[in-house]
């Protein structure tokens, strides 16, 4: 190891580096990639509960839930149609993403960005003038292009960035962009649902201004380092880099991202690569990480809220407010995340979250199916008992915010090598887009057949994810990226998949010194 260098938790090396103003208002910019995502999750459970809205467009579901007094209020949402005006965006993520890996990779994250804020701003405006529900889809099509690309790209652009010891919270900033969006589109959808017969036009067609927010953002952003050396650029990416770091003395971390770009070159398939047994560890979090983190049930939530306490006995203008309770919480819980995980590290959050939920989850379903049994009858719902379950949401909420949430972006973005990262990030955004879909278009009918048992379906799913935590996820905290594979080759399950020649240098030494000795796992 060089004069001057030190040894990082996972035995590799640490690299000097600032957080400098540069860098953290650039993290800062480039987080509000979040906020299209966010203002659309907030934006369209509100939307779909306003009458004028589903009169216009869905009148089936406008007459059950207006007119219909025999229908089970839980059931009362339950159209195949509305669900894919909120499903469709994911799914048009999901394909968008695979296209930005390409362009990620080749092109630059920047790029990436801009596309992404275009297209949410082209079906932003196609979904403020809708005429009928075609114009409709078309819109959330393109909106969910935008998400895809944002989606790939942000995550990666944050943690390449940020300096490793950093790296969480500036990351998390993508979260915080994200809720910040939630509470936005909330708070907008309870003001415009005053303004009768258009106010929803309005919801929808504020999702321009997200959009620019990334357009510009991005056209003023700098380059990382990272994608400016796989472009060849070496001369303006250490340039890029001293300035990034904030000190001169870069060349060790330079070096590092050379060979580690000169090897990513070698790989001519980086979708076939993924299917190496050496990426094995890395390819399982990028597909249960956003496979647990849609089955904690959150999207039901931040979706449906008004819907939600709409069906268990809230007026309209009361479910529309606890929505924005909610999603206030979630902007303040996710603060604590930003705060902590640097610190506290990654494996203690998802696994605190996780015990968090489960109990909340299952005081929802109690209070939920004591109160309305299968009938879902709110009649004379005490005001009391309405707080109380919004409370407990609230907690689960904050819980999500500062585990599962941010963390489900975080981790994934930091533990590809570069070689397969646009890929891998690509499946990763994949998987999360395919099950937001899923539940998305399934959530009320699941909602009318399960009833108040749809919570004890998510908590089950959160005991499976924490014990999946726990054995099988590594801490990754303070650990550079292009070090990364230290702290698999030193887990109890992974190492075994991690060859030794595939350690950095300053690490390939320390490991091949302790041959022969037991190593404790790194959980």
């Amino acid at each position: 190891m060089p004069a001057g260098g030190f040894v990082s938790q996972a035995g590799g090396r640490e690299y000097p580096g600032n957080l400098t103003p540069y860098v953290l208002v650039t993290c800062i910019v480039g987080s509000m990639g979040g906020l299209i995502f966010g203002y659309d999750i907030g934006i369209s459970g509100g939307v779909t509960s306003m009458a004028p809205f589903l009169k216009k467009f869905f009148p089936s579901v406008y007459r059950k839930e207006a007119e219909d007094k025999s229908t089970n209020q839980y059931c009362k949402f339950d159209s195949a149609t509305l669900t894919l005006f909120t499903s469709s965006l994911y799914l048009a993520a999901l394909v968008a993403s695979l296209v930005a890996s390409t362009v990620t990779r080749r092109l630059g994250r920047k790029l990436s960005m801009l596309m992404g804020g275009v297209l949410f701003c082209a079906g932003a405006i196609i979904n403020g003038f809708a005429k009928d529900v075609a114009m409709l889809i078309v819109g959330r099509i393109l909106l969910g292009f935008g998400v895809g690309f944002a989606n790939q790209s942000v995550p990666l652009y944050l943690s390449e960035m940020a300096p490793y010891k950093f790296r969480g919270a500036l990351n998390i900033g993508f979260q915080l962009s994200i809720t910040i969006g939630i509470l936005v589109a909330n708070i907008l959808n309870y003001f415009f649902a005053k303004i009768h017969d258009w106010g929803w036009r309005l919801s929808l067609g504020g999702a321009m201004v997200p959009a620019l927010i990334i357009t510009v953002g991005s056209l003023i952003l700098p380059d990382t380092p990272n994608s400016l050396i796989e472009r060849g650029m070496h001369d303006e990416a250490i340039t890029k880099l001293r300035r990034v770091r904030g000190v001169e003395d870069v060349e060790e971390e330079f070096n590092d991202l050379v060979a580690a770009s000169e090897a990513s070159k070698k790989v001519e398939h980086p979708w076939r690569n993924l299917l190496q047994k050496k990426y094995r560890p890395h390819l399982t979090m990028a597909i249960a990480i956003p496979f647990f983190q849609q089955l904690t049930g959150i999207n039901v939530i931040m979706f449906y809220a008004p819907v939600l306490f709409k069906t268990i006995g809230f007026k309209d203008n009361a479910s529309l407010m606890s929505a924005v309770i909610t999603g206030l919480v979630n902007v303040l819980a996710t603060l604590v995340s930003i705060y902590g995980v640097d610190s506290w590290g990654r494996r203690f959050l998802f696994l605190e979250g996780g015990v968090q939920m489960f109990i909340c989850q299952i005081a929802v379903a109690i209070f939920i199916g004591v109160k309305f049994g299968v009938s879902g009858d709110p009649t004379n719902l005490p005001e009391w008992y309405a707080i109380v379950v919004v409370l407990f949401i609230c907690i689960y909420v904050s819980a999500f915010a500062w585990s599962w949430g941010p963390l489900g972006w975080l981790v994934p973005s930091e533990i590809f090598p570069l070689e397969i990262r646009s890929a891998a990030q690509s499946i990763n955004v994949s998987v999360n887009m395919l099950f937001t879909f899923i539940i998305a278009q399934i959530f009320l009918t699941m909602l009318c057949h399960l009833k108040f048992g749809l919570f004890l379906f998510f908590a089950f799913f959160v005991v499976v994810m924490s014990v999946f935590i726990y054995f099988f996820l590594p801490e990754t905290k303070g650990v550079p990226i292009e070090e990364m594979n230290i702290v698999w080759k030193r887990h109890w399950f992974w190492g075994k998949y991690i060859p030794d020649d595939d350690l950095p240098p300053s690490a390939a030494s320390l490991e091949l010194g302790k041959k022969g000795q037991p190593t404790k796992p790194a959980y």
